[in-house]
């Protein structure tokens, strides 16, 4: 009896312990399984959110970078610039004080060539930037050398952490820099905004120096210690002061397959709780942005599913037991059917939890991706706008050069009209009406004639519409023409017309296209200032759906290395003050706005030819018939 009854104890232990050991066995690999979708979930909730905050900071800083190079280039700077020992700084202060507070900036200040700081926004402060010398921060030797500067650092007077835009200061077509434009920017407004995110955000530099963080105590210090000779390098460069740069206390726990990282803190504010590290470059800054989600989320998930886990392996083994029990543990049965049920309703009622939670987030998510959508909608409205009021502007700078030759034409027939009034002043007098009425006839004329002049201008600065009609080319080639008349003559151009006997048209807007080839025929001109023998060359050339419309002259050319650039805004090889580079650009926008191309290229011969290549429009026929004509004066 005591053998059975051993044996019997044994088996019971054994059944105990194979019991404990399947639960554990359950529990874990559950725990494990949701750990590994938490994980996931969380993964892509913080790229979305590192991916939005990442753009919310390049947006905040590159709406600025515009600025040096526009203040560079402002009259009253350069002057004071050229002689800043002779003249009053104040004016310019004042103008950076404007600018400043205009574009929502901390500083402004202007550096000569030496990098002594001459004018500066906070003139009136008694920390104020000027009679200092930058010599030592990259931003002031990027831009001497010519190029526009980026920065970020500690400011070396008010210790504040900014990031620094800089462009060089031409005062002579020799580009050599005589000065350096400076804007600083604050990131604390950027910052602010990051603490509404349930996440800790970083932004590190290329020596892995936290420059940026959502947590104040994790400015300023560094993913790892430094080394004695990194941290002589970086104080060498003046670029965080004197600050001690101590470790952040980050450890890496592992490393995932998506590249995501555990991580947790071994000491300061974030000590004790563990992270989903993810990191995103942003290459235009050389930085990089990192977040930082707790892995609560992960905890919980992992509990709830190993006590579900647990629940129905506990259903599963005390539903065999009851089962093989079922005729003497009836009542044991229904007891557990209770606490099944019970359990049951608990894990629906999380799940439903669960799915109001997720779907919260989820609304909270759209709504603000759809903020983002009509934010860009705004800016792509304003960009438009602006390139439409850029190309007004440059209509009306045009008009500005064409001045000087409508005031020619204008006061001669002044001149006739006023000769001919005193004379028949005179005729009067004297009762020879017939000869009074002759000269008076001649002052009409004139006077007809000068109204024909000012249309001309008034008709070139009006604004355009979106609508695309047919146009007929050589017309807006003679209303170019017309409008730089006395600027032919006088430089002795010869205009060569190549195109069909018959009207070629195109669809087009004719007040955009005549603005087009206004400015096209006038950098002809201008680079045909120094030629002895001027030759203006239009050619109109019907290729099935297109016409190709050429502007080419005998100049200089184009430099190889700048015809790959003519297009974009701002460049020019003019003198500084001759323009801001503006006009290509602007015609290349308007051809593609009208459904075509301009193209830019050097001529065998010598010189350089603009091609605009536009639809041909399909209300009219085009004749294959050519004609070939060399004209010696605009006016044949």
């Amino acid at each position: 009896m005591a053998k059975p009854a051993r044996r019997s104890r044994a088996w019971r232990l054994w059944l105990l312990l194979l019991v404990l050991l399947g639960f554990v066995a359950v529990v874990w690999q559950a725990a494990e399984v949701a750990r590994d979708q938490a994980l996931q979930t969380l993964h892509g909730e913080a790229e979305n959110e590192l991916r939005l905050s990442a753009t919310g900071l390049e947006g905040y800083l590159s709406r600025h970078d515009y600025l040096p190079e526009l203040l560079a280039s402002r009259e009253v700077v350069k002057r004071f610039l050229a002689s800043p020992e002779q003249q009053d700084a104040m004016p310019v202060n004042l103008l950076l004080d404007h600018f400043r507070e205009t574009a929502n900036v901390s500083d402004i200040y202007l550096l000569d060539r030496f990098a002594n700081t001459l004018a500066a926004s906070n003139w009136h402060l008694p920390n104020t930037f000027i009679g200092q010398n930058y010599a030592f921060r990259s931003y002031y030797q990027d831009a001497i050398a010519g190029r526009q500067g980026r920065f970020h650092g500690l400011g070396v007077q008010s210790l504040e952490r900014g990031y620094y835009f800089s462009a060089p200061v031409m005062l002579d077509d020799d580009d050599t820099p005589d000065g350096v434009m400076v804007v600083k920017v604050l990131l604390d407004a950027i910052e602010n905004s990051w603490a509404e995110q349930s996440a800790e955000l970083l932004v590190t530099d290329r020596d892995d120096i936290i420059f940026m963080a959502s947590h104040p105590e994790l400015r300023l210090t560094a993913l790892s210690p430094l080394s004695k000779k990194e941290r002589e390098a970086l104080l060498a460069t003046r670029r965080y002061a004197d600050e001690p740069l101590s470790p952040s206390g980050i450890e890496i726990l592992e490393t995932r397959r998506d590249q995501s990282l555990l991580v947790s803190f071994s000491q300061g504010p974030l000590k004790g709780e563990e992270y989903l590290l993810l990191t995103r470059s942003l290459p235009e800054f050389g930085w990089d942005m990192h977040i930082l989600k707790p892995q609560l989320p992960v905890r919980r998930a992992q509990w709830q599913a190993g006590l579900l886990a647990g629940g129905f392996y506990g259903v599963a083994l005390f539903a065999g037991g009851f089962g093989w029990q079922r005729l003497r543990l009836r009542r044991e049965r229904e007891l557990f059917a209770e606490r099944e049920r019970q359990t049951l309703a608990r894990a629906r009622d999380e799940l439903e939890r669960n799915v109001e939670r997720r779907t919260r987030d989820l609304v909270d998510s759209n709504r603000r991706l759809s903020a983002e959508i009509e934010e860009r909608r705004r800016a792509e409205a304003n960009l438009r706008q602006t390139r439409d009021e850029l190309v007004q502007a440059a209509k009306l700078a045009v008009l500005g050069q064409l001045a000087a030759g409508i005031n020619h034409e204008l006061n001669q027939p002044l001149a006739a009209i006023r000769a001919y009034a005193e004379n028949a002043r005179t005729f009067l007098a004297r009762n020879r009406l017939d000869t009074a009425d002759a000269n008076l006839e001649q002052v009409i004329e004139l006077t007809a004639r000068m109204a024909e002049i000012s249309a001309q201008l008034k008709q070139f600065s009006r604004k355009s519409g979106d609508n695309l009609t047919a146009v007929s080319v050589p017309a807006c080639f003679d209303y170019a023409l017309r409008l730089y008349q006395t600027r032919l003559h006088s430089a002795g151009v010869e205009v060569v017309r190549h195109w069909p006997d018959q009207d070629v048209w195109v669809r087009a807007d004719l007040v955009r296209l005549e603005q087009v080839m206004v400015n096209l025929i006038g950098n002809a001109l201008q680079a045909m200032n120094d030629t002895p023998t001027p030759r203006l060359v239009l050619s109109i050339e019907p290729r099935g759906k297109e016409v190709r419309i050429g502007v080419a002259d005998n100049g200089p050319g184009i430099a190889e290395e700048h015809l790959k650039r003519v297009f974009e805004p701002f460049f020019t090889t003019k003198s500084s003050g001759s323009g801001l580079g503006l006009g290509l650009s602007i015609s290349s926008r308007i051809i593609d706005d009208l459904g075509g191309r301009l193209e830019a290229c050097n001529q065998a011969n010598g010189g350089a030819l603009f091609t605009i290549v536009l639809p041909t429009s399909p209300d009219t026929v085009i004749n294959s018939g050519h004609r070939d004509t060399e004209e010696p004066s605009p006016h044949a």
